[in-house]
């Protein structure tokens, strides 16, 4: 077994796997890989076993078609083909939201999808419209009509995303009307016969706002999370796909994490964590632009995850030991190493100057998220030691 030296911090490996299709046994597939990291000392009790979200749910074929999410949404909603749907605050995402709105769009195919936007930057900080141009305009409320004849693209994507829902929208054969206002309330005005709140992160006081007023709102999560193909998050977390397929976040998560925890222990006898991740919750610095489009990091993740990483301030200490009790090196030392033994109590308020308390889950997945990079990287699976 390889042990990391005691000069070396937190470490964390992608592993590279081949191709992994619809119908394979994910769990006993991640484990076969496991095998080769623990053959060669790369496994030891308390690695954190991270796996991609993507490739769980395309082992579980977890998709659905454009068509199913029509017809959930005319029956769920009670919608007539001539009928006048609503959405608020989708985010500006061809991967992410463009294929579900041609599935919404297509529920009413001979009606109107009113589309209202946040602006000028969505929920997770794409830029759907000049921000300098809005101020100029000086209005909460913007129409087609006050945007007409100008174009608006991404500066990151170059697409417009304006534009782009409004010809998914008439290609579904619906009349699409785009509004730009951050009140949600504003979507009532267009009497629609049903809303869905599209929101992600905040989706649950959007609909409670809307709700007050609207007899019929649902939220992403409540649309494909029941069936053949299905996700306790619903739409949230899905991705575009082939042809007219969305592909849904994993549905149960809990199992598999803890199936594969067992699987290690029994057959490898080592104690390891796992989790099933998403998008990491990073902002990036230049584009501004706050990557997590799932609902949450982790999807899904053994007990031993859910609980706060925080320990002391070291350069706190640091400075506070040598600066103003002017101890050595070797005395600041063995303090700092003493002090990391204690337990962080409401006494040691002081040590933790300065630091935040960050859940596990969130701090390893999108740890998890940055090393396995893109896809075509082929490293699906994560190994995070000494965390």
């Amino acid at each position: 077994m390889i042990k990391l030296p005691e000069y070396m911090g937190p470490l964390a490996f992608g592993v590279k796997m081949g191709l992994i299709v619809p119908g394979m046994d994910i769990v006993q597939t991640i484990f076969d890989q496991l095998v080769y990291c623990h053959r060669d000392g790369l496994l030891e009790n308390g690695d954190i076993i991270c796996i991609t979200e993507s490739v769980v749910a395309r082992a579980q074929n977890n998709y659905v078609t454009t068509a199913d999410v029509a017809k959930e949404i005319r029956e769920k909603l009670h919608l007539s083909p001539g009928g006048k749907l609503g959405l608020v605050f989708p985010i500006a995402s061809r991967n992410r939201f463009a294929l579900v709105l041609r599935g919404l769009a297509l529920a009413v195919p001979r009606g109107e999808v009113i589309v209202q936007l946040s602006f000028p930057y969505d929920e997770v900080g794409n830029q759907v419209i000049d921000p300098d141009f809005a101020r100029s305009l000086g209005r909460d409320l913007l129409t087609m009509e006050d945007l007409a004849g100008r174009e608006f693209p991404h500066p990151v994507t170059g697409i417009d995303y304006i534009r782009l829902y409004h010809e998914i929208i008439s290609e579904a054969g619906a009349v699409p009307r785009i509004v730009l206002c951050n009140d949600p309330l504003r979507i009532l005005d267009y009497r629609p016969d049903a809303v869905i709140a599209a929101d992600i992160h905040s989706r649950a006081r959007t609909r409670a706002i809307i709700s007050a007023l609207h007899p019929r709102c649902i939220t992403l999560d409540e649309i494909c999370n029941s069936g053949a193909a299905y996700s306790e998050w619903g739409l949230l977390g899905s991705n575009i796909s082939a042809g007219e397929k969305i592909k849904l976040a994993p549905r149960d998560g809990p199992k598999i994490v803890g199936d594969l925890q067992r699987l290690v222990q029994e057959k490898l006898g080592v104690q390891v964590e796992v989790m099933i991740y998403g998008d990491g919750a990073y902002r990036d610095p230049t584009t501004g632009i706050y990557e997590l489009a799932d609902p949450q990091p982790t999807i899904a993740a053994t007990a031993g995850l859910n609980r706060y990483r925080e320990g002391i301030k070291y350069k706190y200490l640091a400075d506070y030991y040598y600066l103003e009790k002017g101890k050595t090196v070797a005395e600041i030392e063995k303090l700092l190493q003493e002090q990391k033994q204690n337990p962080l109590d409401d006494g040691s308020k002081e040590a933790r100057e300065g630091t935040t308390p960050r859940r596990m889950e969130d701090v390893v997945a999108s740890l998890a998220d940055l090393v396995s990079g893109s896809s075509d990287a082929g490293t699906p699976l994560v190994v995070v030691k000494g965390f």
